[in-house]
């Protein structure tokens, strides 16, 4: 979080009115550096901090993604001459998670099996 209106004020005024940077800075407790940027600003508000320009177009993503739905993360990174992490990131923005299939292992649909095969072993002795 960045410091507030106040405290900067408070310490450009210091400097103004014959106080040394480094004192300022040890007075206010901040960095001597921190203060020098202060007093080359001619507004000390905080800036607000915008989003970067990205290398990937979110709008050609989500249409490769419909075009492409099957594709891995090196595939469309490769596409994009990107990295699969900013592939990654760049998934994550627009909330598409990765497809999720169920599978089931071999012996798991054997104890289904098994299972289903003594229900009907079951069905038999009672209906006798």
């Amino acid at each position: 979080m960045g410091y507030s209106l106040d405290l900067r004020e408070r310490v450009v005024g210091y400097v103004q009115e014959g106080g040394s940077p480094t004192t300022a800075a040890q007075i206010y407790k901040v960095s001597r550096a921190t203060v020098y940027r202060w007093l080359n600003r001619e507004d000390l508000r905080p800036t607000k901090v915008k989003t970067r320009k990205r290398k990937i177009d979110l709008a050609a993503l989500q249409q490769d993604v419909d075009q492409y739905p099957e594709a891995r993360l090196k595939e469309r990174a490769q596409r994009f001459g990107v990295q699969p992490s900013a592939i990654y990131y760049a998934l994550r923005k627009l909330q598409i998670t990765r497809k999720k299939r169920v599978r089931v292992s071999r012996a798991g649909s054997r104890r289904e099996n098994s299972a289903l095969q003594g229900l009907e072993g079951m069905g038999s002795e009672v209906r006798e």
